[in-house]
């Protein structure tokens, strides 16, 4: 793994550089309605979630879309295919190995240990999984603390792509990189933006418009909330 590190790095520096798909970015202060909502169930195998409470620094409520057109896959049938090999979708630098669950299908329960260059490898849990979406959380050891949501939906005759995620960095080592040096931060969207690039090739169609992203950073505590406890919750709906 210390060995793949530099060719890691190399390619995500690479395609930053020469990336031609259109990259839509807005960051914006965010607030309380940001935060994750109502708690969810565990699913038995330990208390080992990282929740947003665990980590440290300001929390990032992030949204990528991607319009699919020409697409003729259903939005169930696009989940399926990503669901059954999240390598497929995923950019090389990132590798998803599975620890818990079925090898080609996905359940709520199913553990994976995300491997990338670099001191980022973080083990993941599904917590959430319905025929348009899924939701991983972040188990202890993740560089986050937080979760990520991955769903598509019909949008007129085309497909629309999101992955929404609410994360705080996993501890002050995490927060530096992220939010000070903005080096970790930068991978991360550089590789979910790819994903949906990746998705939409998958679903046999094109992307169309690029991908849009947007950021809205919370400070920590939210003002006027003291410190909410958000272990083990469950993200809301994106404000669109």
């Amino acid at each position: 793994m210390v060995l793949r590190w530099p060719l890691g790095l190399a390619l995500v520096s690479w395609r930053y550089m020469w990336r031609t798909t259109p990259l839509h970015r807005s960051e914006e202060t965010g607030n309380a309605t940001d935060l994750p909502q109502r708690a969810s169930q565990d699913t038995g195998h330990g208390d080992r979630r990282q929740g947003v409470a665990a980590g440290a620094g300001p929390l990032l409520h992030r949204y990528y879309a991607a319009q699919i057109a020409r697409s003729s896959m259903s939005p169930s049938g696009l989940m399926d295919k990503v669901a059954a090999s999240l390598d497929r979708a995923s950019p090389e630098l990132a590798v998803f190995r599975k620890t818990r669950g079925h090898a080609t299908q996905l359940h709520r329960g199913d553990e994976f240990i995300v491997r990338m260059p670099g001191p980022w490898d973080g083990p993941v849990r599904v917590v959430h999984r319905d025929p348009t979406s899924f939701r991983l959380a972040t188990l202890d050891g993740h560089l986050e603390a937080g979760e990520i949501e991955f769903r598509a939906a019909a949008d007129g005759d085309a497909l629309r792509f999101e992955i929404e995620s609410w994360a705080r960095a996993g501890d002050r080592l995490a927060d530096l990189l992220y939010n000070r040096l903005r080096l970790a931060k930068e991978i991360q969207l550089n590789m979910w933006s790819h994903f949906c690039v990746r998705t939409a090739a998958l679903a046999g169609g094109r992307l169309s418009g690029g991908v849009t992203i947007r950021t809205r950073k919370v400070e920590w505590p939210p003002p006027g909330t003291g410190t909410p406890d958000l272990s083990g919750q469950t993200a809301g709906p994106v404000r669109r």
